[in-house]
């Protein structure tokens, strides 16, 4: 029980977030919760299957139709695609192959060694900035930040003497929360500038929008992102948890930080230039137009580049390689057998995780077949259509509606592909550019990643976080997380209105002029 005294001194703030977090860990196992997701989805599916919504699907010109799962047929396909939908789950192949590298480099002691080589000479101050500004940065390389960057956090804020959780949240942040925030382009920019187009086309048939058409935008966010995080990680976040969420002291797989000694220090010089080695065997190879590693069209950056497709296995052997050196040459590693029993110790460590994903592939998977978030993705976008409010406020909300629909549908280019031809061409008419309704898009779709379930690397980052407080839930995620999504969702939103404002170009040109609307 909390004194009487106590309670009275706490925020409004901490208050709710208590709340957030006591019934979210009220909940059944994150596992088992994902089951009882399915089930009722599975309910859901059923009673408003007969209903006729009257909605047209974008994608497909057809009808869209709640799809009821309790039918014979669809049972019979949940048994036998039930092996095939856990083992294609997206996160599975992602997270196991960086983890099995990765854990080599951990347990070897090499990056414990970088780490207090970086603590060195990184001011205290900026260790949340330049944490967050990393995240960001990890979008180029697909998913690499969600398995790479945010147990890192972890492990920095902890060798630092900060918060682990709160190394975790601020990585969680940039990586997830600020996912639209990049100054570097990457292989989302195309993906969604093809479904603004298409959509684009409906009104105009020659318009042509730029790839990179938000990429001034996208890349000046990430000052709002960095700032943002900063303070409400240094300010907000950790001063809590320093209050509520006591680091356990028995932590058997969490990475401590012990003093360097001149063999590991040479060691850790030697596994470096392994590492660096490989980065430039890796530029110099990928540099010609022609190299292998671009897309037909010469691009290096593009979602069917086979550098963008082999992100994880170069992980996987950009930390191996110099795990391994590190262990030999500083004495970790006797033998090869000790190599081996560090990829089995990173492996075990996610077997928690393995089990979450097993329960957590099959719902995500029911939900999108029954329709059910598409459905309510449609009926907020003809809603807001319908309100026929003037172009700021609806510019605001579509912010809003995608930020929310996002808790259902997580896929970015999915939500797209059904809500663009809905807002692209009524907002053209209001004479405002594809670039900025996609821009809008853009900001709502980050904001809520890092509060929703649904989105596949959740999971995760519960397990990252339970490495160094075992009691962590999914209630105690959300509400770590809450700070960050509300107050994104509110900053970002001003940052757009402003950016428009004041005239500056969202991106590259585009064949539409850049309307303002004043």
């Amino acid at each position: 029980m909390i004194p009487t005294q106590e309670k009275k001194q706490k925020s409004l703030l901490d208050r709710f977030l208590d709340v957030i977090e006591y019934a979210g860990n009220k909940l059944p196992d994150p596992a088992i919760l994902f089951l009882i997701l399915m089930l009722a989805t599975w309910v859901l599916s059923a009673m408003l299957a007969p209903i006729d919504f009257g909605e047209i699907d974008p994608r497909t010109g057809e009808d869209l139709k709640v799809l009821n799962l309790l039918t014979g047929t669809q049972l019979a396909a949940f048994l036998s695609n039930m092996v095939n939908v856990f083992i294609t789950f997206p996160p599975m192949g992602v997270v196991l192959v960086a983890m099995l590298g990765v854990g080599v480099a951990e347990h070897s002691g090499y990056i414990n060694a970088g780490l207090k080589y970086l603590l060195n000479f990184t001011p205290q101050m900026l260790l949340t900035p330049i944490l967050v500004l990393v995240a960001i940065v990890s979008h180029t390389a697909a998913d690499a930040g969600y398995v790479l960057v945010i147990p890192l956090g972890g492990v920095i804020f902890y060798a630092a003497g900060r918060h682990p959780l709160a190394g975790i949240a601020a990585a969680f942040a940039g990586v997830s929360g600020g996912f639209s925030a990049n100054f570097i382009p990457s292989g989302i920019d195309p993906l969604i500038q093809s479904f603004t187009q298409s959509a684009a086309r409906i009104i105009d048939p020659t318009i042509s929008l730029n790839p990179l058409n938000n990429w001034f935008f996208t890349g000046s966010s990430s000052i709002v992102v960095v700032a943002v995080a900063w303070f409400l990680t240094d300010r907000v976040i950790e001063p809590r948890l320093n209050k509520t969420a006591k680091v356990d002291e028995d932590m058997t797989d969490a990475p401590k930080m012990e003093e360097i000694g001149s063999k590991e220090k040479k060691a850790f010089w030697l596994a470096s230039l392994v590492m660096i080695l490989g980065l430039t065997g890796l530029v110099v190879w990928a540099y010609p137009l022609d190299s292998a590693l671009r897309d037909a069209d010469g691009e290096i950056t593009s979602l069917a580049a086979p550098l963008m497709k082999s992100i994880v296995p170069l992980i996987f052997f950009l930390f191996w390689l110099p795990g391994l050196v590190y262990g030999f040459a500083s004495g970790t590693y006797k033998e090869m057998k000790d190599a081996i029993a560090s990829m089995s110790k990173a492996m075990g460590s996610m077997a928690h995780y393995i089990v979450m994903a097993f329960f957590c592939a099959l719902f995500i998977d029911a939900f999108a077949k029954s329709n059910i978030g598409a459905m309510t993705a449609l009926k907020g976008a003809n809603f807001l259509e319908s309100m026929n409010l003037p172009g700021q406020v609806t510019i605001v909300g579509i912010v809003f509606l995608t930020a929310f629909v996002n808790l259902l549908v997580g896929s970015a280019s999915a939500k797209w592909a059904l809500i663009s031809p809905i807002f692209v061409p009524m907002l053209m008419q209001l004479g405002i550019s594809p670039d900025l309704t996609q821009a809008a898009y853009r900001v709502g779709d980050s904001v809520s990643n890092i509060i929703t379930p649904l989105l596949p690397y959740f999971p995760l980052v519960v397990v990252f976080c339970q490495r160094y407080v075992k009691s962590t839930g999914i209630g105690t995620l959300v509400s770590i997380m809450i700070p960050y999504s509300v107050v994104l969702l509110i900053v970002w939103t001003i940052f757009l209105l402003g950016y428009w404002a004041v005239g500056y170009p969202l991106g590259l040109q585009s064949s539409y002029e850049y309307i303002m609307v004043r």
